[in-house]
């Protein structure tokens, strides 16, 4: 659906803003928490915790992150779970949720409702509530912006600090083809990357949003380089399909499409790898792939990385 109306009667701007608010807390339902735990106050009041706590922020963009093929509750569920994404990746827990609209007075109701409901169903589905945010008008166009505060769930938090020179690499899931629809549909690796936060010899952690012929490198320490072999990738049915249609391999597609939300991590040289694999198995069915390791230099045999290049903004 289009987002956007040339009939009054059908846009935001009917209401107001006052209006749309009270409509926004009738679409999140049980999402959001009575002021001052949820919508309603100057600021959102949230339990001491005695954790470490984690924070980040995403955005989802008309134009950018969707178009009009993309159903708006499909939107705000990617809105949260591409947050929820990160708080995985360091193997953390989320706690709740703020987001902030700039919006067209064109903008449809009948879409925001459904974006909001998307929205709802993922926060019910994670257990994040919807805590408050802002709205501000814009020429035209719209962007959600959420900002998700999650904590530590044991006494470590992974990050991408961490790796050494002989330590593997591994990657959850497949990976490639996002565009055919897994950047909407994609699930987050939270207990995954809860358990992993457990496991000692997993020495750092980042999800797959660039994709990883770009964001290995960001795990990558001083003295090392990433030496990944194309046997080892694992390539999914969506990649093989969009090199069909591309004059790219599949395997081009793998390294590069980016929006995987898969995590891609290190283990420790000298790790019994056997018994990760092995106590991953019991814990998972989800995909967990040894891509290649970190070492002092490539040979022909390693993918030559500086012949892909991931997703990077303003280029």
């Amino acid at each position: 659906m289009h987002p956007f109306t040339d009939n009054p009667a059908e846009a935001v701007s009917s209401l107001g803003e006052l209006k749309l608010i009270a409509a926004i807390r009738r679409w999140l339902g049980d999402a959001t928490p009575d002021a001052p735990f949820g919508i309603g106050d100057d600021c959102a009041i949230l339990p001491v915790s005695s954790r470490r706590q984690l924070v980040t922020v995403d955005p989802v963009i008309y134009g950018r992150h969707f178009n009009d093929t993309v159903a708006a509750n499909a939107v705000g569920q990617k809105l949260l779970k591409r947050n929820l994404s990160d708080i995985a990746a360091m193997g953390g827990r989320p706690r709740a949720a703020v987001i902030a609209l700039a919006l067209s007075p064109q903008l449809k109701m009948r879409w925001l409702a459904g974006f909001y409901r998307g929205l709802a169903a993922a926060s019910r589905r994670y257990k994040v509530p919807i805590v408050g945010g802002d709205i501000a008008q814009q020429p035209e166009g719209f962007a959600a912006t959420l900002t998700l505060i999650g904590e530590a769930a044991t006494d470590r938090v992974l990050t991408r600090q961490g790796s050494k020179t002989g330590d593997w690499i591994y990657v959850t899931g497949r990976l490639g083809g996002s565009l055919l629809g897994h950047q909407h549909r994609f699930t987050p690796r939270l207990k995954e990357g809860r358990w992993l936060a457990t496991r000692r010899e997993v020495r750092s952690m980042m999800d797959v949003s660039d994709g990883v012929a770009k964001d290995v490198f960001a795990l990558t320490q001083t003295g090392a380089v990433p030496a990944l072999e194309a046997s080892l990738i694992p390539i999914s049915a969506a990649a093989r399909l969009r090199a069909r249609n591309s004059s790219k391999s599949p395997l081009h597609h793998a390294l590069t499409d980016g929006e995987d939300y898969e995590l891609l991590l290190t283990v420790a040289a000298r790790a019994d790898r056997a018994a990760f694999e092995a106590a991953w198995k019991k814990k998972f069915t989800i995909r967990l792939s040894c891509i290649g390791r970190f070492a002092r230099a490539t040979s022909p045999k390693h993918i030559n990385l500086q012949a892909f290049h991931g997703y990077e903004h303003l280029r």
